[in-house]
């Protein structure tokens, strides 16, 4: 028989086992210091669903109960730590998730992708206000970034921070060219009738993607974008 696969670790189980990496505690003061380290950022966290995974990961065998304890009055509370296996999947999918661009689908490209679907000035006012939205993120990014380097956290806990912010300063600026382009009229868009919402055809420039279209795409690397090599 093959071997078995290891069973694929989810961003929430990644926190889960890293944090146990530190030292053992239950899933209430994992899920406090997700939230009190901003993970939440990174990763959608509610009590509910780390719960669930804390069960699925002592199920995969990667975590095991240390012991229960009760304080006063609280409900019993389950201390878990992380076993060989854990640490060893834990690492596993770091390395797997460094190395290889997999396709995230995000949902901004989706709906950038439809959006000639609407009318131009309702594109330009939506991605004004996104622009305003990613600027308030990234001067929060800007805050924990000097939050840490005045606390002098080492930088190797931190790392994900300058990503961050580089990242939505990169969004911005081609939103803001985007804009400019679609202002100006540079970009050619498709116009709406202003009283029944209708689509305006378009016979001379108006083009509907063909499967010819599609048969003529360059090749990427490994098929599709961000697909790990075999």
């Amino acid at each position: 028989m093959g071997q078995q696969a290891r069973p694929a670790v989810t961003p929430l189980g990644i926190a889960v086992l890293a944090l146990l990496e530190e030292r053992p505690m239950h899933p209430y003061e994992m899920y406090q210091l997700l939230i009190a380290r901003r993970e939440d950022v990174l990763v959608k966290v509610r009590p509910g669903s780390l719960y669930h995974t804390v069960a699925r990961l002592a199920e995969q065998h990667m975590v095991q109960s240390e012991g229960v304890d009760r304080e006063g009055n609280r409900p019993e509370r389950t201390t878990y730590r992380i076993t060989e296996g854990g640490r060893t999947a834990l690492r596993a999918r770091i390395a797997e998730i460094v190395r290889y661009p997999a396709p995230e689908y995000p949902m901004f490209p989706v709906a950038l992708a439809e959006a000639h679907n609407l009318p131009k000035d309702d594109v330009l006012a939506l991605l004004r206000e996104r622009v305003g939205h990613l600027e308030a993120d990234r001067a929060d990014v800007a805050t924990m970034i000097t939050w840490a380097d005045e606390r002098r956290v080492p930088r190797r806990y931190t790392v994900t921070l300058p990503y961050l912010h580089a990242m939505l300063g990169a969004e911005i600026d081609w939103v803001n060219r985007f804009l400019d382009e679609l202002a100006s009229g540079a970009l050619e868009w498709e116009t709406f009738d202003a009283h029944t919402g209708a689509r305006e055809a378009d016979h001379e420039h108006h083009h509907i993607w063909s499967s010819r279209d599609e048969a003529e795409l360059p090749p990427t690397r490994h098929g599709a974008v961000g697909t790990p090599p075999p």
